[in-house]
């Protein structure tokens, strides 16, 4: 697993940005996008158990979403 790029860091941004200015579906889709960064982020830095905990709230409510909650 790689880090992510500031290219892919930026894009999320610029999606979360235009979700919330403009609204639309994909919500769950942009929050599962959002903790694989996390994930990746934390995989990157073992010893980071703050960036672990993160992208584990970030998965669970991600997979919530798109369990239809």
């Amino acid at each position: 697993m790689s880090r992510p790029t500031i290219s892919e860091v930026s894009a999320l941004v610029a999606d979360l940005s235009d979700f919330r200015t403009l609204g639309g579906e994909g919500y769950a889709e942009l929050m599962s996008r959002k903790a694989d960064l996390l994930e990746r982020i934390a995989a990157a830095q073992p010893d980071d158990t703050e960036a672990a905990e993160v992208a584990a709230a970030a998965r669970a409510r991600a997979d919530e979403l798109t369990a239809g909650g």
